[in-house]
């Protein structure tokens, strides 16, 4: 009897392997590639050892460069996250119309977060493994059942998060019973705009860098996100408007999007129901959901003390969306390129192990410090305070907020990764979805670290 290999017992892996065959070579980076290399005896033997080891840092630089460079490329989308801050500053006095309006958003924010980064995660793998096709006809069947459980997860988020988001405010304060449902158009047209405009972006992102032979893992979700970020902003802050002029024609226009996602979600769900690729994606990405949205109350909580302390700095409130941003890049670079390796069999499902990881580990962690500093610099200069005391100061403020956050949501993406793998169940259905929602909170609760850090400095 053959022995098995590494991580066939688990389905997600068979199932995936099905295909692999059907991968384009040019795609997966050489750190998932195995190499022979033919030892002689005596002399030789220690020169082909020391060709080898050489050979072996000459390639880690080379891939270390590599990743660095389509990391900074990926995160460099995130200085949209800055203009979404703008935008939030700009049109504060529509939030203020609806005391609600301050607690939805960062749920809007999240719930986008997890539907974007469970449909990225698995994209990316799907390109990989060769189950997706890079192309927008004619594609396989993995491809349109991922779609249409986008749809459905997409109106699951946004009835759970407009109930703990009426649950937030109405702990604050009281809610009228038709405030829920003002709450729950907003979010469910929102997510469902943003559903329409942010997901064939997404798709045309992961295609085109497949196609140019770039790594979806890295590239992928950090380009949505971001975007998404900027967009979902734009979205949110029109749909607010609309109801601010108490328009009775606009907010049926917002309620006939909300029920037209609606009737797609139960139409697929129906279309569906048979199919186990469907159903498990809904059943394991739902509890994702619920998960994540305990987790994004820490986030909401934490913000609000940070806007306690820091007042009228403005320059804090216009970086703080690319903050959260870039740390879930990271999160998310680190995990996808854990759950490609999973899935080929070239990193074994251990903790230990992540030291086999340590070039995309380092590669992305390097390259959200290097942004920090950008948008350090940035935000001084759109907010009109840039002096070099200031510069200084303000970059060590994110350098250390960033030190804490990247630290910490590596080990909670790599354990992620392992720990579903290790439970037969799809990574892609947790890694990024959980990981981007606690990005969120471990980026406010360490800025906020950050805060009273420097204030104990300065006194």
């Amino acid at each position: 009897m053959q022995p098995k290999q590494r991580g066939e017992g688990n389905p997600w892996v068979r199932k995936r392997k099905r295909k692999v065959l059907l991968m384009r070579p040019t795609n997966i980076p050489q750190s998932l590639r195995t190499t022979v290399v033919p030892v002689s005896t005596g002399f030789l033997s220690r020169v082909s050892i020391l060709s080898v080891k050489a050979e072996k840092t000459t390639g880690f630089k080379r891939e270390f460069t590599s990743a660095l460079r389509q990391s900074l490329m990926a995160y460099a989308f995130n200085i949209f996250g800055i203009v979404a801050g703008m935008i939030f500053a700009h049109f504060l006095g529509v939030f203020q119309s609806f005391p609600w309006a301050f607690v939805v958003y960062p749920p809007i924010l999240s719930a986008r977060g997890v539907i974007g980064g469970l449909f990225c995660g698995r994209l990316s793998t799907g390109l990989h493994l060769g189950i997706v096709q890079p192309s927008f006809s004619k594609n396989t069947r993995s491809f349109y059942l991922l779609l249409h459980a986008t749809i459905v997860l997409t109106l699951e988020a946004s009835i759970l998060m407009g109930l703990i988001a009426t649950a937030l405010f109405a702990l604050s304060r009281s809610v009228l019973k038709p405030e829920f449902f003002s709450i729950l158009i907003v979010i469910t047209s929102t997510m469902a705009l943003a559903l329409a405009v942010i997901t064939p972006l997404a798709i045309t992102a992961s295609f085109l860098s497949f196609k140019h032979g770039l790594n979806p893992d890295i590239v992928l979700y950090p380009v949505e996100s971001t975007i998404a970020d900027l967009l979902i902003t734009l979205l949110y802050v029109g749909v607010l408007n609309i109801f601010a002029f108490n328009n009775s024609a606009g907010q049926y226009l917002l309620a006939l999007i909300s029920l037209t996602l609606v009737f797609f979600a139960t139409y697929f769900t129906i279309r569906n129901l048979r199919e186990k690729e469907f159903v498990k994606t809904i059943r394991e990405s739902l509890l994702t959901i619920i998960i994540v949205s305990i987790i994004i109350n820490i986030a909401g909580s934490t913000f609000g003390k940070i806007s306690e302390i820091v007042e009228e700095r403005r320059e804090i409130y216009t970086v703080y969306p690319a903050l959260i941003d870039t740390i879930g890049d990271v999160g998310s670079v680190v995990g996808s390129t854990a759950t490609t390796k999973l899935a080929l069999g070239t990193l074994k499902p251990s903790f230990s192990s992540i030291r086999n990881h340590w070039l995309e580990i380092s590669s992305a962690w390097l390259a959200s410090m290097i942004m920090y500093c950008l948008y350090s610099f940035l935000s001084l200069m759109i907010q009109g305070v840039l002096t070099l005391p200031s510069l200084l100061s303000f970059t060590v403020l994110l350098l250390t907020a960033n030190l804490i956050a990247a630290s910490g949501i590596i080990m909670v993406s790599y354990a992620v990764a392992i720990l579903t793998y290790k439970k037969g169940f799809d990574p892609d259905n947790f890694e990024i979805p959980i990981e981007s929602s606690l990005a969120d909170s471990l980026t406010s609760i360490a800025l906020l670290f950050s805060l009273f850090i420097m204030a104990g400095f300065q006194e």
